[in-house]
């Protein structure tokens, strides 16, 4: 092992520096090539799904209306599907409207408490205050008549 010299040394570090300048460069420039081969390749690629997006949509939203009605028009395919399938649904129109009755008849009868209960407590409110002004009354008519009579005698 030898010992370099300052100049040896400035020099092989020089010569290093160059080295790494090249490769640093190169690497960039291969980085940079692919980074834009990546991204045209995606732009593509991007473009291509959203074209394919733009057929399958409308063909699934198709596909699915065509599965709602084969699905809503096969019990009436027969004729003895077709009755046993009106006779399911008077079955059910039959139980909602004897739903809705007694909810009607549940609410009817709510409103009809509610009002017994407010018309008592009126009535209870005016027999009380009634009583309480009779008395008031005969109070101011007894005093009333006892000056009448002091200014009398």
């Amino acid at each position: 092992m030898a010992t370099q010299t300052p100049t040896q040394r400035r020099a092989a570090a020089k010569k290093g520096a160059a080295t790494r300048k090249r490769t640093t460069a190169s690497r960039s420039a291969r980085t940079t090539a692919s980074t834009s081969a990546k991204a045209e390749a995606k732009g593509f690629e991007a473009l291509a799904l959203q074209a394919e997006r733009a057929v399958l949509i409308p063909v699934g939203a198709a596909l699915t209306a065509r599965d709602n009605i084969v699905e809503n028009v096969k019990p009436f395919t027969s004729r003895d599907s077709a009755e046993r399938e009106i006779t399911k649904l008077q079955k059910r129109v039959v139980t909602d409207l004897r739903k809705f009755e007694r909810r009607g008849t549940t609410a009817r009868n709510q409103l009809r408490r509610s009002l017994k209960r407010n018309r008592t407590q009126v009535e209870r409110l005016v027999r009380r205050n009634r009583r309480s002004l009779e008395g008031q009354i005969r109070t101011v008519r007894r005093d009333v008549e006892r000056s009448a009579s002091d200014l009398v005698r």
